[in-house]
């Protein structure tokens, strides 16, 4: 039976990214072969050569929000941070609060700009729906006062180029709280090489959850859980992965939040597709709508890790893991990129 000891591994501190590529897409890129069971690396703008005209590669067009929000509570003075989670109405919001103590209906916060807001309603485990001023001007203030939610492995406080860069070139749909990393490492240039050799390019939005953060409660691999994200599926995605599937093209996947959004979904809807998963992928599981995936290299003892190992085999990851410390790659959402055919 597997436990999350087995998701372990030594990481050095310096092999953390804290800053992205000073140019987008010059990542390293390591190709894991799962049938020669192989390991090489190449140039992240390579990836082209992996497709072909059959194949629809899929990507997630979830954009992040200025979601983290400084203040303190009203009358006490202490510090408390929020997270925006996902919004009710124009001015209601669910939220996490930190500290967890100060997640109490009645008590109130002050942010940047004059924002105040109220806890309406506690929902545990730190979560809360909070309300804001009911005027015009809350959804300027929210940009305003809020940061970009950088993960909490990266040691220093968000900048100006994190706005840019911890977000996809292809982003779109307001809502997620974290970057789908794995396609951080794209350029329009990259893209159009792509689809200049016919390539399929398909979207669906999943609004990545501070879940992705979270390290696993259970020790026995399958008592875990995930919380639920929002998804959207559009029928034009859904008919191309269909025609893919006729004509025996690659459905490749990029990051995990598509893996999971497609493992979550009838690829023969012919209708829209939206709804909230909490699917937790874990060996041993048997894919049914991803051939090859794109991803970054992972927190031990997550969930990401978990489903990568799923993907490829548990024991060549943690090999591919090891060579990939050994040749100093970098890790996490900055870091570089893993491509598993």
């Amino acid at each position: 039976m597997l436990t999350k000891s087995d998701l372990m591994y030594d990481l050095p501190e310096e092999l953390i990214a804290q800053h992205p590529p000073e140019v987008r897409g010059t990542c390293r890129l390591m190709v894991l072969n799962r049938k020669e069971r192989a390991i090489s690396e190449i140039e992240f703008p390579r990836i082209s050569e992996f497709f072909s005209a059959d194949d629809t590669l899929v990507l997630n067009d979830t954009k992040v929000i200025p979601a983290r929000l400084k203040g303190i509570r009203e009358p006490s003075g202490g510090a408390v941070e929020l997270l925006l989670l996902e919004k009710i109405s124009p001015c209601k919001w669910k939220t996490m609060i930190r500290p967890g103590r100060t997640c109490r209906k009645g008590n109130v916060f002050i942010f940047d700009h004059g924002l105040r807001a109220m806890v309406k309603e506690e929902l545990g485990m730190g979560r809360a729906v909070v309300e804001f001023p009911s005027d015009e001007s809350t959804g300027k203030l929210l940009k305003k006062a809020g940061t970009i939610p950088i993960p909490p492995y990266i040691k220093r406080a968000p900048d100006q180029l994190d706005i840019v860069r911890y977000q996809t070139v292809f982003a779109e749909k307001d809502g997620a709280v974290a970057a789908p990393t794995a396609g951080l490492h794209f350029t329009p240039e990259i893209l159009g090489t792509i689809s200049g050799k016919g390539t399929c390019l398909e979207y669906l939005t999943l609004h990545v959850g501070p879940g992705t953060f979270q390290p696993l409660r259970n020790e026995i691999l399958k008592d875990n859980t995930m919380e639920e994200e929002r998804f959207s599926v559009s029928s034009k995605t859904l008919g191309s992965l269909r025609k893919c599937r006729e004509q025996n093209g690659k459905i490749v996947a990029v990051g995990t939040t598509v893996t999971r959004t497609l493992e979550s979904i009838d690829i023969n809807s012919s209708v829209e597709l939206s709804g909230s998963t909490s699917i937790f992928i874990h060996p041993p599981y048997k894919f049914r709508n991803v051939d090859v995936l794109l991803t970054n290299f992972h927190l031990p003892g997550s969930s990401l890790i978990s489903l990568v190992g799923s993907f490829a085999g548990l024991d060549l990851i943690m090999e591919a893991y090891k060579e990939a410390i050994r040749k100093k790659f970098m890790f996490y959402s900055y870091g570089d990129a893993m491509l598993i055919t």
